[in-house]
């Protein structure tokens, strides 16, 4: 989370409870109250893999749930088939739970598979494929 804020002298502050509380020289990023608050409160989303074909989202969900406040669970399926594609992400609100959560649960046992479980990258970029295009 990023927050910006620029006071301009021409800005009218009279909407805030305390102009004085923030100076115009002062960085929220130098407040120890919003450095507590910052990190308790950015969310991780984290990539889970190697998920039996039977795994629902609430399996998922319940299995992070013991570490932690999950937000969301998703599980990737085929657009064609609708069948599991075997993995899938789980959205957490604290990145401390989320932490302990990968720590673990990776490699654990769900459904007969060891789950290969990290913090979710960024999708790569690729080029876009026409459907009707055969290999």
């Amino acid at each position: 989370m990023f927050i910006f804020l620029s006071f301009y002298p021409e800005t009218n502050l009279e909407h805030l409870d305390n102009p004085q509380r923030y100076p115009r020289s002062h960085s929220l990023l130098q407040d120890e109250r919003f450095l507590e608050t910052r990190d308790k409160t950015d969310k991780m989303e984290i990539y889970v893999g190697n998920l039996a074909w039977t795994a629902s989202e609430q399996d998922i969900s319940d299995a992070f749930a013991a570490h932690g406040d999950v937000e969301k669970a998703t599980i990737i399926v085929d657009r064609d088939s609708g069948r599991s594609k075997g993995f899938g992400f789980v959205t957490m609100n604290d990145n401390d739970q989320a932490n302990t959560a990968i720590e673990a649960l990776n490699g654990t046992d769900m459904g007969g598979r060891a789950l290969k479980v990290n913090e979710a990258r960024p999708r790569e970029e690729r080029p876009r494929r026409d459907r009707n295009d055969s290999w």
